[in-house]
């Protein structure tokens, strides 16, 4: 291999991606696996799952393992890294992707039922994954936690204001847990900008609304998911040894 393959190398990895049977998750699975991890898959649809995990084998001929989990319930996540454990016997990555951020009128139209959900998804679960995964990585000497947040969590619009919360504490979590889990485990936070995912289609499905949302951007676009997969393997791999505490945002140049 070359040099920057084997900056790059996950061989012998087993990687957990939560949500990662669509959008931003499914990139980042395909993306571990072309660079040799075993993965496993979690989200709320076995059914989903199962698909990504077949396709995920066929196309790379990593190991993949999917798990119907509801991240926002508490004592759902155990067993999640139970079978993590009980499959592969280790874990040496997490990427807390799985996220929500439901759609509502005005301000007063949130429940504290949404109010719950949203952070519970968004903040609870990867904490309470976090913390799981990461005492046994430690255990074990090493391994690698990537919170995937939003720029929605620096630039807080009307429409998301439960979720911006949510993301604005798990970036304040990562450096935390970094230095909580530290030195033998990294932590660090994933900051994505609009990306083409089922989570945009209301814009895509808008061209002008879309075309005036990407406008301050740099790029003036809105990002592939396949766009997110080299900022992910450089926090996941040796290649960001000396990383960790850190927030690298991948927005098309957000202002």
């Amino acid at each position: 291999m070359g040099y920057a393959d084997n900056l790059f190398d996950l061989t012998g990895r087993t990687v957990l991606v939560t949500g990662g049977s669509r959008g931003l998750g499914r990139a980042m699975a395909f993306g571990v696996a072309r660079c040799g991890a075993d993965v496993v898959i979690a989200s709320r649809t076995y059914d989903a799952c199962a698909a990504v995990a077949r396709e995920i084998e066929a196309g790379t001929g990593r190991a993949a393992l999917p798990h119907a989990v509801h991240l926002g319930r508490w004592d759902e996540i155990p067993g999640l890294v139970d079978a993590v454990y009980e499959r592969f016997g280790r874990l040496d990555a997490v990427i807390n992707n799985a996220g929500m951020s439901p759609v509502y009128g005005d301000l007063t139209a949130v429940s504290e039922k949404m109010f719950d959900s949203v952070l519970n998804l968004n903040l609870k679960g990867p904490f309470r994954l976090s913390v799981l995964a990461g005492a046994r990585m430690r255990a074990a000497g090493g391994g690698v936690i990537v919170n995937v947040s939003s720029t929605g969590s620096i630039r807080p619009r009307p429409a998301i204001v439960p979720y911006a919360a949510a993301k604005a504490a798990l970036n304040s979590m990562t450096v935390g847990l970094a230095h909580a889990l530290g030195p033998k485990v990294r932590v660090n936070t994933l900051m994505c900008g609009p990306f083409a995912t089922w989570a945009t289609r209301g814009w895509q499905d808008d061209p002008a609304r879309l075309a005036e949302g990407v406008r301050p951007h740099a790029l003036q676009r809105i990002g592939e998911p396949r766009e997110v997969v080299g900022a992910a393997l450089y926090l996941l791999s040796d290649a960001a040894s000396y990383t960790t505490g850190a927030t690298l945002r991948v927005d098309g140049g957000m202002p």
